[in-house]
């Protein structure tokens, strides 16, 4: 069973920037598990936002993301983090983390890969 805790949301201004973080916790969490965000706002779909590979510590980003998302882990920490500069009205949402053990060399960009969720933390965004 593995737990994960978002914290960092909050409500801010367009322009700001903003760091979430994904406190991972459990007996069989472990470096290798592949991580990813995601993020929900709204009457719409839950949005694939970055991932983070766990053995790879390789990144991944939507189109949306690049350039102002920057994903990173502390492996140390079991801690997985999300930067966001020059914030927008439209990144406003819930943001989710997520975890798989590792079972994909190729980090998924679907939420229905991973298996275990945090509760997300709430990012609003004014203008």
């Amino acid at each position: 069973q593995v737990q994960l805790v978002e914290s960092g949301g909050g409500l801010v201004q367009a322009g700001d920037s903003l760091t979430l973080s994904c406190a991972a916790s459990g007996r069989t969490f472990s470096y290798h598990y592949n991580m990813a965000w995601f993020r929900q706002a709204p009457g719409t779909e839950r949005e694939f936002v970055a991932a983070f590979g766990g053995k790879t510590a390789l990144s991944q980003y939507a189109d949306s993301a690049e350039g102002r998302f920057r994903a990173s882990r502390d492996n140390a920490k079991n801690t997985m983090y999300l930067d966001i500069v020059n914030l927008k009205p439209e990144d406003t949402a819930v943001y989710y983390c997520a975890a798989e053990p590792g079972r994909r060399d190729v980090l998924s960009t679907v939420w229905y890969d991973y298996d275990s969720w945090g509760r997300g933390t709430q990012v609003t965004v004014s203008s």
